[in-house]
C-alpha cells in the first residue's frame, strides 16, 4: 500500500514555535535546536495501483485517483461571512524569521523577508508532552489575543502518526491522546483562533485496520468536540487530503465517521498540507468532498497554498520539488463560497530534506520558491 501525501515529519522535544540557531553566516542550511514545529516532509511515490499518496501529479496526470467523487454543483452556496477578524497572527518565533534576523546583508534576505518572513504561518504542536502543552498553546493564543488577530495552530500527535512512516510517534494510544487534547484546549483562550486538526490522520487511515480506524475517527470527533467547548471561537478543520489522493466520495465517508459533518466538532475540512497542488483545483477537490460529506450548508473549507504557486510537478517528484513557487498570501477572505481561507500551513522554505536537512530553513529554496 502506498503512503500518505502529505505527511509530516516532527522533529523535537517541545512544541509550539519554530527556531534554528548556530547558523554561520552565509551557510545554506540552518542548524535546529531543538523546536517546536514539525518538520514537513511528504512522503517520497511509491508505485501502486491506489492514487499516488505522496507530492502527486497535477489531476491532468495518468496517476489521479481512478474513482472520481462528485462534481461540484453549478450553482454554488453563498459564502460564509467572514469571522469578525480577517487578520491572521504572525507568531513572532520562526526558523525564517531567525535567518532573516542573522543574515541582514545577505543578498536574498529582503525577498524572503517580504514575501516569506512577514506572512503569517501556523504554529505546529507535533510533540508528545502533555506537562506543557498547554502553556504553550496559551502562549500563542494569548500572543494573537492581544494582537485582535487569528492564530492558527496545528495538533499533530495522533497515535500510529504516519503509520510508521517517516513522521512516525505522536501520543502511546488513544487514551493519552485524548487527555493531551484535553490540554491542548485548555490553552486556547476565549479569542477566534484556527485549528488545524491532524494532517494525514483521516486521508491515511486505510493503513490501519477497520477496527483501529473507527477507534481513530471517534478520537478525532471528540477531540473536535473537545475544543470547540473549550473555546466556541475555534474553528476546526478535518483532513481532506488533497486533489491527487482519496476520491471525494471515499474522504467525504471517512470524514463523516471521524465528526466533520457535524458542527458540535467541525467547521469544515482542510486540503493540500505541505503538498503543491494548485489552488484551482484544491478548490474543486473541496467543494466536491463538502457536497459528498452533507451536513449544514456552514461548513468550508481551507487550503495550504505555501507552495501550489506552480502546481504540483508532474513528475509526482516529493522532495524539495524544482520550479515551484509561492501559492496565495494567507488570508481569511478568499471570495470563493464556502472556502474560508488560505493559509501557510507548511512554512515555505523549510526543505522536505533534499535541498537541506529535513525541516530546517533553507535560504536557496525559500528564495527559489519567493522570487
Amino acid at each position: 500500500m502506498a503512503v500518505a501525501a502529505s505527511v509530516v515529519v516532527a522533529v523535537g522535544a517541545t512544541a509550539g514555535m519554530m527556531s534554528a540557531l548556530g547558523e554561520e553566516r552565509g551557510s545554506d542550511e540552518a542548524r535546529p535546536e531543538v523546536t517546536s514545529s514539525p518538520l514537513l516532509v511528504p512522503h517520497p511515490h511509491r508505485p501502486s495501483a491506489s492514487p499516488s499518496p505522496s507530492a502527486s501529479p497535477s489531476p491532468k496526470a495518468p496517476k489521479k485517483t481512478a474513482s472520481p467523487g462528485p462534481s461540484p454543483k453549478r450553482t454554488e452556496p453563498k459564502p460564509r461571512s467572514a469571522p469578525a477578524s480577517t487578520r491572521l497572527y504572525l507568531h513572532p518565533q520562526s526558523r525564517v524569521l531567525d535567518w532573516v534576523r542573522a543574515h541582514p546583508g545577505d543578498p536574498r534576505q529582503p525577498v524572503i523577508k517580504e514575501r516569506i518572513a512577514s506572512r503569517p504561518a501556523a504554529v505546529w504542536f507535533a510533540d508528545y508532552s502533555p506537562g506543557t502543552v498547554t502553556s504553550r498553546v496559551r502562549s500563542v493564543t494569548a500572543g494573537g489575543a492581544a494582537q485582535g488577530r487569528v492564530p492558527v495552530l496545528v495538533p499533530y500527535a495522533i497515535p500510529d502518526r504516519d503509520c510508521g512512516g517517516h513522521s512516525q510517534g505522536g501520543a502511546p494510544d488513544l487514551g493519552a491522546y485524548d487527555a493531551w487534547i484535553d490540554k491542548f484546549a485548555a490553552g486556547l483562550g476565549s479569542g477566534e483562533v484556527i485549528v488545524i486538526l491532524e494532517p494525514d490522520s483521516v486521508a491515511q487511515a486505510e493503513c490501519l485496520s477497520a477496527g483501529r480506524r473507527a477507534d481513530r475517527f471517534a478520537s478525532l470527533a471528540r477531540a473536535g468536540r473537545v475544543i470547540k467547548s473549550a473555546n466556541p471561537r475555534a474553528r476546526v478543520y478535518y483532513d481532506a487530503g488533497h486533489s491527487g489522493w482519496n476520491s471525494p466520495a471515499k474522504q467525504a465517508g471517512w470524514l463523516r465517521q471521524a465528526g466533520a459533518a457535524s458542527t458540535a466538532s467541525s467547521d469544515g475540512i482542510f486540503s493540500n498540507v505541505s503538498n503543491f497542488h494548485s489552488t484551482a483545483d484544491e478548490i474543486a477537490h473541496n467543494r466536491a468532498v463538502l457536497a459528498a460529506l452533507g451536513g449544514p450548508s456552514s461548513l468550508g473549507a481551507v487550503i495550504d497554498t505555501s507552495r501550489n504557486g506552480a502546481g504540483a510537478p508532474q513528475d509526482g517528484e516529493w522532495c524539495d520539488p524544482a520550479g515551484r513557487k509561492l501559492g496565495r498570501a494567507p488570508t481569511l477572505s478568499t471570495g470563493e463560497p464556502r472556502i474560508d481561507a488560505y493559509l501557510w500551513v507548511k512554512l515555505p522554505g523549510e526543505s522536505d530534506g533534499c535541498r537541506g536537512a529535513p525541516g530546517t530553513f533553507t535560504p536557496s529554496y525559500a528564495y527559489e520558491l519567493a522570487r
